[in-house]
């Protein structure tokens, strides 16, 4: 089946703002690689969990995808504002953003503020996926259950203030006509 025209993810990008108690998750000063191993095992377990629940595939770690996602979130940090890249810039790949407050939330929280969007979600065609009648209300969650993305990888900056998830997903999801699963 050719595929119809892919819809851009949310215009409204998820940002956590304010003073919450941290989760814990803090990165040992002398052990990067660790850290960055425990990170993407921790938002792979959130999204497979979900997939799980919705009764799709699991997805794999995609390293490209993450140092397309790392490079993304350094520019999202330096700029200190969230916007989504371009078809070109992101390669043609899904892409879920998150903002909040640097070092108050843990992957677990960012990616579940993806995952929150569940309630708003009913069963159809896209963009015909929410019961509020917005898709973008539901647009980081059928992400990532979409039945066909197969790949993920995520990556975190922290700019002035905020830290910035970028999450790209292979392929995209979201397109007009289909059912997410």
């Amino acid at each position: 089946m050719r595929k119809t025209r892919r819809v851009a993810s949310p215009l409204k990008s998820i940002i956590a703002l304010g003073l919450v108690a941290s989760f814990g998750w803090q990165a040992p000063a002398n052990a990067e690689n660790e850290t960055q191993n425990a990170f993407s095992r921790q938002v792979l377990a959130q999204h497979n969990l979900e997939r799980t629940r919705a009764g799709v595939p699991a997805l794999v770690w995609n390293e490209g995808l993450a140092r397309d996602a790392q490079a993304w979130a350094h520019k999202l940090a330096s700029e200190g504002w969230l916007h989504h890249a371009s078809d070109a810039e992101n390669r043609g790949a899904g892409e879920n953003l998150w903002m909040g407050s640097a070092g108050y939330y843990a992957p677990q929280a960012m990616v579940g503020a993806f995952l929150e969007e569940r309630r708003f979600f009913k069963r159809g065609a896209f963009p015909d996926v929410s019961h509020t009648g917005n898709w973008q209300d539901v647009g980081h969650y059928t992400q990532v259950v979409w039945r066909d993305t197969r790949e993920v990888g995520c990556a975190l900056a922290r700019g002035a203030g905020n830290d910035f998830l970028v999450c790209r997903y292979w392929p995209a999801g979201n397109w007009m006509g289909e059912a997410p699963f």
